[in-house]
C-alpha cells in the first residue's frame, strides 16, 4: 500500500495531475480556442478518433452501408486529442463536454448534433430502423445492454486501464479495486454470451457494436497489455463472440477509421469515400509524403 494521503478541506487544481493524459485533463469545461470544424459532403459529419468509443460509430455507419442504407455516408473527421482538438470552439459547438466522438447530422433542414457515443448509435439505429428490433423483449434488452455497457467501461478503462497502464504510480488498492470489477463485468458478459449467440439473443445489434471495441478488445486485443494479468483466457463466451464480430468486414473497416496508431496499413485517418479504404490508408500516403 502507498503513504496514506489526507484530502484537504477543499481541493484545488495546482498542478497536472501526472500519467499519460495528464496535458488534457482538467477541471473546467469550454473552448480553449477558435477553431471551426470542418464540414464535407455526406450527409453525416463525424468528429472523432478510433479509441473504444469512437469505434463503436464508425462500425455502425460501416454496417449501415453495408446493408445497403446509402443514406448513411458520412465524413469523418480525425480529433487529436493529444494535440487539445476537442477543445476548440467548433468542437464544443458540437459536444461541450470536448469527448469524443461528437455527430452532426445535416441530413435534414437543420444540423442536429449528437454527443456521447450510446446517444449516437441510438440516433442512427432509429433513424434507419436498423440494429435496433423494433418493440419487446428483443428491443428491450438491446437497450439494456446498451446502457450497461455506457454505465460500466468507465470501471474498466478509466478505471482499471488508467491505474494499471497510465497512473504515474502504481497503487495496489485501485488496481486490485478495478481489476475485480474489470473481472467482475467480463463474467456478467460471459454469462450472457453463454446462451446467446450476441448481447440482445440471436440478432447482431447496436447494443454489439457498443460492448465489442471495450469488452472484445480487451480479451482478444491485450488492451492495456492486462490481458495476462485478468486472465481473460477464461471468459470463452466472450471470446468467441468478440472473434465472431471482429470478423465482419464492416467492423474491420470501422475499426479502421479516424485510428492514428498501430500499423500503417490499419490507419485510416480521414474517410471520405468508401474507396478510401484501398487508396488512402497511411501505409500508401506516408510513402508519398517523405
Amino acid at each position: 500500500m502507498t503513504d496514506a494521503y489526507t484530502p484537504p478541506k477543499v481541493w484545488v487544481w495546482n498542478k497536472e495531475n501526472g500519467g499519460r493524459f495528464a496535458n488534457i485533463n482538467r477541471p473546467t469545461a469550454g473552448a480553449q480556442f477558435d477553431r471551426e470544424l470542418p464540414v464535407g459532403k455526406h450527409p453525416f459529419q463525424l468528429y472523432s478518433l478510433a479509441t473504444p468509443n469512437g469505434q463503436k460509430v464508425t462500425i455502425m455507419f460501416e454496417e449501415l452501408l453495408a446493408a445497403g442504407h446509402a443514406g448513411a455516408e458520412y465524413d469523418a473527421w480525425l480529433i487529436r486529442i493529444g494535440e487539445q482538438d476537442q477543445f476548440s470552439s467548433g468542437f464544443v459547438a458540437a459536444n461541450p463536454n470536448s469527448k469524443i466522438p461528437a455527430l452532426v447530422d445535416r441530413s435534414g433542414k437543420t444540423p442536429i448534433r449528437v454527443f456521447e457515443s450510446g446517444a449516437i448509435l441510438l440516433h442512427l439505429a432509429e433513424k434507419f430502423g436498423a440494429f435496433l428490433p423494433k418493440d419487446g423483449e428483443a428491443r428491450a434488452e438491446t437497450l439494456s445492454w446498451l446502457f450497461w455497457q455506457m454505465g460500466s467501461t468507465p470501471y474498466v478503462g478509466g478505471g482499471f486501464g488508467h491505474f494499471y497502464a497510465y497512473a504515474p504510480v502504481k497503487i495496489e488498492y485501485a488496481i486490485d479495486r478495478f481489476a475485480m470489477e474489470a473481472k467482475r463485468l467480463l463474467d456478467v458478459l460471459d454469462q450472457r454470451l453463454a446462451d446467446n449467440r450476441f448481447l440482445a439473443g440471436d440478432e447482431y445489434t447496436i447494443a454489439d457494436m457498443a460492448a465489442a471495441p471495450w469488452y472484445g478488445s480487451l480479451v482478444v486485443g491485450n488492451t492495456y497489455e492486462g490481458a495476462e494479468f485478468l486472465a481473460v483466457h477464461e471468459y470463452k463466451n466472450v471470446i468467441r463472440w468478440a472473434e465472431e464480430i471482429f470478423a465482419r468486414p464492416a467492423v474491420k473497416r470501422g475499426r479502421m477509421v479516424n485510428r492514428s496508431f498501430g500499423p500503417l496499413e490499419s490507419q485510416l485517418r480521414e474517410r471520405h469515400d468508401a474507396s478510401d479504404f484501398e487508396l488512402r490508408t497511411q501505409d500508401k500516403l506516408e510513402p508519398a509524403e517523405s
